[in-house]
């Protein structure tokens, strides 16, 4: 079974504001094992219109990344992040099939 993941570009607009939701989604990837592969970090965009900021979280499958995203934990941390940030979240399953 194939690994899912949460691709995020956030704009923060209100660092503060968005201190809160930093502080309470630990309690959300705690719960599901959310592992954090990306999280700021130098960047290019080459193509697109980027983000100040790029996250990926790994979980353990799809259905865990969705439950996470559903999860009273995770909506009590994302009401921090209304008006303190604009952002775009994919939640993706990954490929383990043969590669080229």
């Amino acid at each position: 079974m194939p690994k899912a993941y949460w691709i995020a570009r956030v704009d923060v607009t209100n660092p503060e504001g968005y201190q809160g939701y930093v502080a309470a989604n630990g309690a959300a990837f705690k719960k599901y094992g959310a592992k954090f592969l990306v999280r700021g970090g130098t960047f290019e965009a080459p193509e697109g219109t980027p983000r100040a900021r790029n996250v990926v979280l790994e979980f353990a499958d799809y259905a865990t990344a969705v439950a996470c995203y559903n999860s009273p934990e995770y909506a009590a941390a994302k009401a921090h992040r209304i008006g303190a940030a604009e952002a775009d979240l994919l939640i993706i399953e990954g490929y383990d099939g043969p590669q080229p």
